[in-house]
């Protein structure tokens, strides 16, 4: 049972990236009582982008809070955007604790029960998930990937010169990493690919590139392939003509990510028995089947992670919140 002296939210957000901040700023807007929750840094997903990566949007499509984003380029940097959302939480003073993950959630009564990684319980009524997809890899599930020259996350190019490279994947992420680390010095880059051909959805200025250096042997590929096994100094690959052993030096796995689906089954969201396991909300207020749980984001296209992005899912922070005054959440000003 809620201790009579704790403090109640009337909205707790968890993710501290640009949509949950954009929450909180409607929050502030709208006197509710609110809190970001971030398990890690504040919009840690960007933070771990590789290091000059420039984003495909350009600045205006990634404003939140009516604060101005000026970028020294047509499209802006990750450099820049950190700096733009640092300045964002500052200019509306967002409540956020960092480096707290949520780890369960109960129900009392009509409250939520937010238990943390720091031993702290936070009381709720209404909880929205904007945990994004980029926190979880999605693993490849083989023997060797627990191995130290096995990365999911790529930040740059400088460790990698003069060693054997292997990139799994065929999207965006993997050619990138693919061009970057031959083009800095890698001894040799091959690229793993499950699909006959590079993914149609690559940049249409980059797919050109990588076809012609797959073409010229530049960047070995080795397509209709999977990796079946990682070791120390090498990686077993199974291709259309057998199985084969590649001396390697670092595996660089650009598999994708995955939403956080743990949290929203102990939330008791529905996924949809789909291809894309779906959580299920209604499109008009963001809220799931579980009342007065909501969703923001990318979290809301299950594994379609290319389906939302900060510029067409920030309504979201406004739906919902327009939602919640529908229902007549009662606002409360006290601070925690």
């Amino acid at each position: 049972m809620k201790p009579i002296s704790a403090d109640v939210l009337d909205v707790l957000i968890i993710g501290g990236g640009p949509i949950g901040m954009a929450c909180g700023i409607e929050c502030v807007k709208n006197d509710l009582h609110y809190l970001i929750v971030e398990k890690g840094c504040l919009v840690n997903s960007l933070y771990n982008y590789p290091l000059n990566m420039t984003f495909f949007s350009t600045s205006e499509k990634l404003e939140i809070g009516g604060v101005p984003f000026i970028s020294h380029n047509y499209k802006p940097t990750r450099s820049e955007a950190l700096e733009y959302y640092r300045r964002v939480a500052m200019s509306w003073k967002l409540r956020i604790r960092l480096y707290e993950a949520v780890e369960y959630v109960e129900k009392d009564a009509d409250l939520f029960v937010v238990h943390t990684s720091r031993k702290n319980v936070f009381y709720a009524r209404a909880i929205i998930v904007a945990t994004g997809f980029y926190d979880i890899p999605n693993k490849m599930g083989v023997p060797g990937e627990e191995l130290p020259k096995v990365h999911h996350y790529y930040r740059e190019a400088h460790p990698y010169f003069g060693q054997r490279i292997a990139v799994i994947g065929a999207a965006n992420s993997a050619v990138d990493v693919a061009l970057e680390t031959f083009r800095k010095g890698a001894a040799e880059v091959t690229m793993i690919i499950r699909e006959e051909q590079i993914s149609d959805r690559v940049k249409y200025w980059v797919k050109p590139d990588i076809e012609n250096r797959i073409k010229n042997g530049e960047i070995k590929a080795y397509f209709q392939s999977y990796v079946v096994a990682i070791r120390e100094a090498e990686i077993d690959v199974q291709t259309p003509h057998g199985l084969i052993t590649l001396p390697n030096d670092f595996v660089l796995a650009m598999t994708g990510y995955l939403p956080n689906f743990a949290l929203l089954e102990n939330l008791g969201v529905q996924i949809q028995d789909d291809e894309m396991r779906t959580p299920v909300y209604n499109e008009a207020t963001m809220e799931t089947n579980v009342p007065n749980v909501y969703l923001a984001g990318v979290v809301c296209g299950g594994l379609q992670t290319n389906k939302w992005f900060i510029e067409n899912s920030r309504v979201h922070a406004v739906t919902i919140i327009q939602d919640l005054k529908r229902k007549k959440l009662t606002p409360h000003t006290q601070s925690a």
